[in-house]
């Protein structure tokens, strides 16, 4: 392409040489896939020949959009002074490279549950669409959506894929990866697999991962008992209270699935602080896969969540949505990734 010279040009100019619509040039320069690639990259190319550079606040004023997506990370220790979730941590750096790519901004904010968080984003123009992480008890923020629903506000949520959800999700399946984990135990010749978890309502998606879990025992005809199985909340001292209160109640067993990776880092240095090796003579299976689990020692078998892939869910649907595209729940396959806390069972061959 030749030179092109102009002064002050505008997306009208970039429209007329590219022989497209304003629209089409919008859409393109935040690389929109509603434009064909082929047109996208002519579009750059002419806008980068020009010196061409969006005004966002121009642009804002006259779409009605900022070209923001607000990731709102919810508080889920009632503002008590304990860590956010690492998982959602993990995802940050992500979600934003993938924003970026699409020519959005991240406003990251951290969420108290009892806050009027679904009214103060979209129809302020503060952001064009709510990406949520986290959400406490499943019962109150059921509530929430309905009410971001009512508002015709655009959100996505990485959490639970429930029929009648409201809402799009981008999720887990939390019961495939509950299977995958119980199974693996057992064909170490664990059979006595403590569960550490919360598994009531307000919890959806542990209460999926456990019935994965039963799903396992039953088809490998181990009887479950409910002696080994802990409510625990996604804490590392949970965990490694649920494990103490194990051996208080002399309950015997040979492995331990914990629900999050959190919980089996407690879970671990309850059993090794209690003189009891890991896995020699206990194996531990967390879920998630964050970053830390890979350099605990031992480093954590675990089911893995994809966060980069999640994280391309979640900014794809929510632009889908504010772009007017269809936009489906999706449910992402989990992955069990073998470390060194899971071993099998002395005198029992590994299938």
């Amino acid at each position: 392409m030749g030179s092109l010279k102009m002064a002050n040009p505008t997306s009208r100019d970039i429209a007329e040489i590219a022989g497209v619509s304003q629209a089409t040039v919008s859409r393109a320069l935040r690389n929109s896939p509603l434009v064909r690639k082929e047109t996208r990259d002519r579009i750059q190319e002419i806008a980068k020949e020009l010196n061409y550079f969006v005004n966002r606040n121009a642009a804002g004023l006259r779409t009605h959009q900022s070209n923001t997506i607000a990731l709102l990370l919810f508080d889920e220790t009632g503002g008590a002074d304990a860590q956010i979730n690492p998982f959602f941590l993990s995802m940050l750096g992500y979600i934003s490279r993938a924003a970026a790519r699409r020519g959005y901004d991240v406003l990251i904010s951290l969420q108290q549950l009892s806050d009027d968080w679904h009214v103060e984003y979209q129809a302020s123009h503060r952001a064009d669409g709510l990406i949520l992480l986290g959400y406490g008890n499943y019962v109150t923020y059921r509530e929430k959506l309905a009410a971001l629903s009512a508002a015709n506000t655009r959100y996505v949520i990485w959490g639970p894929v429930i029929k009648d959800h409201p809402g799009h999700t981008i999720g887990c399946d939390n019961e495939n990866g509950g299977f995958q984990a119980a199974r693996h135990l057992l064909s170490l010749g664990r059979k006595r697999i403590a569960f550490l978890g919360q598994t009531s309502p307000r919890s959806p998606e542990f209460s999926a991962r456990y019935a994965g879990y039963m799903q396992a025992l039953l088809a490998a005809n181990v009887h479950p008992d409910p002696g080994l199985k802990v409510d625990a909340d996604n804490l590392e001292e949970l965990g490694y209270q649920a494990v103490e209160q194990l051996l208080a109640a002399g309950e015997s067993f040979d492995a331990v699935f914990a629900v999050t990776d959190v919980i089996a880092i407690g879970a671990v240095r309850a059993l090794l602080n209690a003189g009891i090796r890991v896995p020699e003579d206990v194996s531990v299976v967390g879920f998630d896969d964050m970053p830390l689990a890979a350099h605990v020692t031992p480093a954590l078998t675990t089911v893995r969540q994809d966060i980069r892939l999640a994280a391309d869910g979640l900014v794809d649907a929510i632009v889908g949505l504010i772009e007017e595209r269809p936009v489906e729940s999706t449910l992402m396959a989990p992955k069990l990734v073998v470390r060194e806390s899971c071993g099998a069972k002395k005198g029992v061959r590994h299938k």
